[in-house]
């Protein structure tokens, strides 16, 4: 814990963000508000108001404007701490609370100890960029499932059904069984999913290019199997400073891999997995497991714990597996980035056989 959690401030101000304007609480050191406030959400609104102050400490809920907020702020010479609302408040929030309200608790918690607010660290505007990049594309890749699904649904409800390839080639494939009644409907959908495809390739060469340039480390991900460009690039952009884990196991409770935790006395049930983190990088993370527990997987350390996991039978035992490799996965990546070992498959076996 740093001294600056374990001091008072002379000053705290609890900024409650919003949209077009936010609002400000000061607390003193003595616990005494001193001023209620509204600020501009802009830079030259942050500018006027934080700008002329003496070092104080600054407490905002993460959100849609945190990121450049807590970075504008800090560059102007004060404390920032950024709380996460949903560990803070759990899954209710309090019945009575406005704006003013909000910006007083903040102010208040942040001025007693700053690990109550759960505080996150935003990521630099460089990586924010980048990252920003992937989620596009994961949006385009969304629009085009849709539109498939879209076109499929419509083909199979006059009795025609498109056969089965890849994404790619869907134009190609559909346009043939498309029955003339609805020509006039799918065929912009057709061109649609066409221009997708050829955005989403453009994006693909743009990430290749940013991992080439600036993340070697992303690329060193990529030893293993499953673990593509994109998996390996918004790994190391959600990460990226892998010092911030005293331990690779903590990786997996970073991304929302790890059951839930409710126990008392003798009970101890098995719960969901928390889900915490980004949803992108957990995605991709159970995307790459599907892929080393499919037919194409090749053997290998991961491949056979899961095997292990599905064997054991029961409920969902085939999901329990694959959030298995998917956390194991983000501990081995977490591992190779920190140590820039070489990806051994049978790393695990082996260490056992030497013991033994």
């Amino acid at each position: 814990m740093q001294l600056s959690e374990l001091l008072v401030p002379n000053l705290t101000i609890g900024l409650d963000l919003g949209d077009r304007v936010s609002r400000t609480c000061e607390v003193d050191a003595g616990g005494s508000v001193v001023k209620r406030a509204s600020v501009a959400t802009t830079p030259a609104g942050l500018e006027r108001y934080f700008g002329e102050r003496d070092r104080c400490r600054v407490i905002l809920e993460v959100g849609t404007h945190s990121p450049w907020v807590s970075r504008r702020i800090e560059a102007l010479g004060h404390e920032v701490v950024v709380a996460n609302p949903s560990a803070v408040y759990g899954s209710r929030r309090r019945k009575k609370r406005n704006d003013d309200m909000d910006a007083e608790f903040l102010a208040r918690q942040g001025r007693v100890d700053t690990t109550l607010l759960h505080p996150i660290r935003h990521r630099g505007s460089e990586a924010q960029a980048h990252l920003s990049l992937l989620r596009g594309r994961d949006q385009l890749v969304r629009a085009r499932t849709k539109l498939i699904n879209h076109v499929r649904g419509s083909v199979k409800a006059v009795g025609g059904r498109i056969p089965g390839g890849s994404t790619e080639s869907f134009p190609s494939r559909a346009i043939r069984e498309i029955p003339g009644e609805l020509g006039m409907v799918l065929e912009p959908l057709l061109e649609t999913i066409e221009s997708l495809t050829v955005r989403i390739r453009g994006m693909d060469r743009q990430i290749e290019a940013v991992i080439d340039a600036e993340y070697p480390e992303a690329r060193h991900l990529q030893q293993i199997p499953g673990v593509g460009p994109i998996t390996s690039l918004a790994f190391v952009l959600l990460i990226e400073d892998p010092e911030r884990f005293e331990r690779s196991r903590e990786v997996g409770s970073y991304f929302g891999l790890v059951p839930r935790l409710d126990e008392s006395s003798t009970s101890q049930p098995q719960l969901r997995i928390t889900k915490a983190g980004d949803e992108l990088g957990r995605r991709l993370l159970v995307s790459a497991a599907h892929y080393i527990l499919g037919p194409f997987g090749p053997e290998c350390d991961l491949r056979g714990k899961g095997e292990q996991l599905m064997e054991r039978g029961g409920k969902n035992a085939k999901k329990r597996a694959v959030v298995a490799v998917a956390r194991k996965l983000a501990v081995m990546m977490h591992r190779l980035w920190v140590s820039d070992a070489p990806y051994d498959p049978h790393f695990v076996s082996k260490k056992k056989q030497r013991v033994a």
